[in-house]
């Protein structure tokens, strides 16, 4: 880190206090050492990178694990965080007693709304005083073919306006955090415009939604991410929603990239990783009020979920934080705007 960056500012939080919070996903291993470290210094928003999501803090139909989100809670509490919550309604990570009937055959659409509409009252109401955003429905948008919507038991039992109806579900159990619907690719193009279609609709039919999670999992040779990240924001705001960029990463290698012969960042490769983080963050900064939170999917690159995916036993180096923790050149950018 460079003398200027040391001598101007503290910290991710403190840089950006006047535009919006500054996030990482985090497991409860991460609350100590070197990560609870940066978490204090830089970070002013948590998100369980796991442990909320329904299949982890609800296995059995009669029994929540809140064990890993109150120790985050707790975390947040202490030292003067909010959280986000994710996710309640996605198509993995989700306990398969949820769609089963006592005779073993698939749930009715009311037995189904009737335990989610459960689901959602206990953990709202257990995190909701440190809860600012709620991830309320994840990547429901299909993009490898011309279908607009995934196909999942979410929808096929809840019928094609599920979104709105947890929408409304979680409206009514938080009435004050805001209320996002979260996705990967959806500043890409033709996904922009299915999830743009999406949206639009469930407003006019007055689904209580706030904004829009731009998940963020990129790349340092995407050409096309500025142009991309700068027409979906205003894509989105078109339609009065708030943006939140909620899972944000810049890998070292496209996703089609498969080598594996690297032991640590070339040069090139953090060079590029730099004027990505420095581009990224001067457009979240010229959009300065709709934009409203930015997590980082991660702390460092000491562990990332870039590791091993795509590419298993391969190592990624995503994150501002190097191996060791300290400050990497892509940070200075960040954080040295003014």
């Amino acid at each position: 880190m460079s003398k200027e960056c040391k001598n101007t500012i503290l910290s991710l939080a403190e840089a950006y206090k006047d535009y919006f919070k500054i996030g990482a996903a985090v497991t409860v291993n991460d609350l100590q050492g070197m990560h609870g470290d940066l978490l204090k210094k830089h970070f002013n928003s948590l998100t369980a990178e796991n442990a909320m999501k329904f299949g982890e803090i609800h296995p059995e139909e009669d029994r929540y694990d809140f064990e890993k989100p109150d120790k985050m809670k707790e975390f947040a509490l202490n030292n003067n965080m909010k959280m986000r919550g994710h996710t309640f309604v996605w198509h993995n990570q989700t306990s398969n007693w949820l769609f089963v009937d006592k005779d073993g055959k698939e749930a009715s659409r009311e037995l189904v709304l009737e335990r989610l509409k459960q689901h959602v009252k206990v953990v709202c109401d257990r995190y909701k005083d440190v809860v600012y955003a709620w991830d309320v429905v994840n990547e429901a948008i299909e993009d490898k073919n011309g279908e607009q919507y995934r196909d999942t038991k979410w929808r096929r039992i809840l019928g094609e306006d599920y979104i709105k109806t947890v929408f409304e579900i979680v409206k009514e159990q938080d009435s004050k955090a805001a209320l996002i619907y979260n996705d990967y690719n959806n500043e890409m193009p033709e996904k922009l415009e299915k999830s743009y279609t999406m949206l639009k609709e469930m407003l006019e039919k007055g689904a209580p939604i706030d904004g829009v999670g731009l998940q963020g999992h990129w790349n340092i040779r995407d050409k096309n991410l500025i142009e991309n990240l700068r027409r979906s924001i205003e894509r989105y705001a078109s339609l009065g929603l708030k943006l939140q960029v909620t899972e944000l990463d810049v890998s070292m290698f496209e996703f089609e990239d498969k080598r594996t012969e690297f032991k640590e960042p070339t040069s090139e490769m953090l060079a590029l990783q730099e004027l990505v983080y420095n581009d990224i963050f001067s457009v979240f900064r010229e959009y300065k009020g709709l934009v409203t939170s930015v997590t980082f999917w991660g702390i460092s690159d000491k562990y990332t979920w870039k590791d091993n995916f795509p590419v298993y036993g391969r190592k990624d180096w995503p994150m501002l934080f190097d191996v060791n923790g300290q400050p990497k050149a892509s940070f200075d950018r960040v954080v040295n705007f003014k």
